[in-house]
């Protein structure tokens, strides 16, 4: 059996360290520049050094993303840039235009190219021919079904990879090449500056003498863009059979609790069926965990059928947040027996939580005892990435993240 590639995504080094520890075999990472979502932190050169060593300590990866639709002012800078990538030592630059594949292949001949999701590889004739440039990976664009995957993976070499987005936030443009952002706020998408304007509230109007009248009275509000986000955790069979080598979850701009919750229920699913492929079964377990985290309802995108009106949530735009990530183990004192945690949202002395773990099931227990830095007793931690510490009822580790239901899952 081939062996899979879970991949995650990382806006910063706490992400790209939390990705790893939760079972991550790879991580995509943005520079400062080139990469599609400037809004995320994204890597300084000091920070992608420090990322770099900490993965390949673990025997893992980064891909770093060079995947903008550039100017010809833009391409100034590249080679240095290139040049940088490559003293670091990360695995792989991802990118989408021609020109800049053709200076990557001039300037760091020796550095694997992933052709992006953006280059809308759709069939086995494009893949072939980035093959023969060089490309050892192709990122299928999200408009693909398992069969036309299975096509491409039959007619490609076998040394070739296919990466596919399986998880997280669809884009309602042809492989994410859009115009809207640039039209509505001047904000180039296809630079990495996405507005999302296709998530706004629209009203869809027909024009008839001068007199206006609503196209679709039955939505209200009318989200007609608004794409429910991608889930194929209940087809990881399918996914191997197709040929996919990378399973690709998206969300650099998303939190390191995002990211921790959808590798580790990923990494589940997928250990799972290497132990008895004949025999997987899904376990409602880890859609249960998966929507523990910030989500829209989910969908199967493209890869079971086409999409139909069931795939757009035409309702709201707003993301659905039932549990609030409320800290991050950071170590343990040992003259005390309390935990060292980093507060990442209000949490108070009495307090039942959940505690996730890499590689460890969901444990339940309860804030006995707080204490601020100084050790004087407090009944609660209020303040953004205060540093607390704890008595539970359980044994915890590192990067083990604690979690509570929000007000308004408790209500319900």
């Amino acid at each position: 059996m081939r062996e899979i590639e879970l991949l995650a995504p990382a806006g910063d080094l706490e992400k790209l360290k939390i990705a790893f520890e939760y079972g991550a075999d790879a991580v995509y990472i943005g520079g400062e520049i080139f990469g599609m979502r400037s809004a995320a932190k994204n890597f300084t050169k000091e920070n992608m050094i420090e990322g770099v060593n900490f993965a390949h300590e673990k025997g893992k990866k980064v891909f770093v993303t060079c995947n903008i639709i550039p100017r010809s002012e833009d391409l100034q800078v590249l080679k240095d840039y290139l040049l940088e990538l490559e003293e670091i030592g990360v695995d792989a630059v991802i990118v989408s235009d021609p020109g800049v594949f053709k200076i990557v292949r001039e300037t760091i001949p020796n550095m694997e190219i992933h052709i992006s999701t953006q280059a809308s590889t759709t069939n086995y004739v494009a893949a072939k021919f980035w093959y023969n440039k060089g490309a050892q990976r192709i990122v299928t664009a999200r408009e693909l079904s398992f069969e036309e995957t299975k096509e491409i993976r039959e007619h490609i070499p076998e040394d070739m990879d296919i990466e596919a987005f399986v998880h997280g936030a669809m884009c309602m443009s042809y492989s994410g090449k859009c115009t809207i952002s640039n039209y509505t706020t001047g904000r180039d998408a296809n630079k990495g500056s996405c507005a999302q304007s296709c998530r706004w509230k629209y009203t869809l109007m027909e024009e008839n003498k001068g007199e206006y009248t609503p196209v679709v009275e039955d939505i209200d509000p009318e989200f007609f863009f608004n794409t429910k986000d991608l889930c194929m955790i209940k087809y990881i069979p399918q996914i191997f059979e197709s040929g996919i080598t990378s399973l690709k979850i998206e969300g650099r701009m998303k939190t390191a609790y995002y990211v921790a919750t959808t590798v580790r229920a990923y990494r589940m699913a997928i250990d799972e069926y290497y132990k008895d492929p004949e025999n997987w079964k899904f376990n409602p377990i880890w859609l249960e965990e998966l929507k523990k985290g910030s989500h829209r309802d989910y969908s199967t995108g493209f890869f079971l059928n086409r999409p139909d009106e069931n795939s757009n949530n035409y309702e709201s735009a707003s993301y659905i947040r039932n549990y609030d990530f409320i800290g991050l183990v950071k170590g343990y004192e040992e003259e005390t027996g309390l935990y060292i945690v980093e507060q990442r949202n209000k949490m108070y002395v009495g307090d039942k939580i959940e505690v996730i773990g890499p590689f460890k099931d969901t444990m339940f227990t309860t804030i006995e005892e707080m204490y601020d830095e100084e050790g004087s007793p407090i009944e609660s931690a209020p303040h953004a990435r205060q540093i607390v510490k704890m008595k539970v009822g359980i044994k915890l580790e590192k990067n083990y993240i604690l979690r509570k239901p929000t007000e308004k899952a408790r209500i319900l």
